[in-house]
């Protein structure tokens, strides 16, 4: 559809007799925010992991710029330009913090290939200061750089979420799924979270789609929100509007 960097399109998704997703419409513009909100089962980790390509939709279509992803894998869709994080951390507990970021740059090679790899050529050498300086930067602009030397696996849930972004940001995405990122963080990481969500979206264009369930957040950061509700869209528009919502009132936020 005309205007999104990243488009389902009539999506719909079967466990059994169980309609996970109903013709699901859900579109993200560059450089927009946007948040997905909805119950317990309603079928946002399952449009997630529809988006990101790890589960094929029974109908429907993703569109990535308007061409059709549907069938193209996450590695694919990570390669260009799509981020994903999960609910549950994801990090390399065995790894520094900067090691974790540095992961997600080896996928461009090193330069040189194995050859320069095995003797240390100065080539190799280069591209690896860069990329540690790149890990320094990502690192302090999300509020970590002091923990670039620790482990990853002794961190906890706030930073260890942190350490997550920016990996998924190390290589500049053009899409971002958020999926509960602020789960466990302290306010001032919420903040700080906030704060590297919107200057992406405003400096680097990223569309960002994140599911929350602190709805405080999601309101107080999207510009748009859209709510699911038993696999379906029940509502979407600004927060102002979706908190107005009768039925969203009714379904997820309490009526008052």
């Amino acid at each position: 559809m005309s205007g999104y960097v990243l488009h389902a399109g009539g999506v719909g998704v079967r466990f059994g007799g169980v309609r996970a997703l109903s013709g699901v419409d859900l579109g993200i513009r560059a450089g927009e925010v946007c948040g997905l909100i909805g119950p317990n089962g309603a079928g946002k980790t399952t449009l997630f992991d529809v988006l990101s390509g790890i589960r094929r939709p029974d109908r429907g279509r993703v569109l990535l710029d308007g061409a059709d992803i549907t069938r193209r894998s996450p590695v694919w869709r990570a390669r260009h330009g799509m981020r994903r994080t999960f609910q549950r951390q994801q990090l390399f507990g065995q790894l520094s913090v900067a090691d974790n970021v540095l992961v997600a740059q080896e996928w461009r090679g090193g330069g040189g290939g194995p050859a320069a790899d095995l003797l240390a050529l100065p080539s190799r050498r280069a591209r690896e200061r860069t990329r540690r300086v790149h890990t320094e930067r990502v690192l302090a602009d999300c509020g970590i750089g002091a923990l670039g030397t620790s482990y990853a696996g002794g961190l906890p849930v706030g930073q260890a979420r942190m350490v997550e972004l920016a990996r998924a940001v190390a290589d500049p995405p053009r899409v971002l799924l958020l999926d509960e990122p602020a789960s466990g963080m302290s306010a001032p990481e919420r903040e700080q979270l906030a704060a590297v969500v919107r200057r992406l979206a405003a400096q680097d264009g990223c569309a960002v789609l994140l599911v929350e369930h602190n709805v405080a957040f999601v309101m107080d950061l999207c510009t748009r929100v859209v709510v699911l509700d038993l696999g379906t869209v029940l509502a979407e528009g600004t927060p102002a509007e979706v908190r107005a919502d009768p039925l969203v009132r009714e379904a997820y936020l309490g009526a008052t």
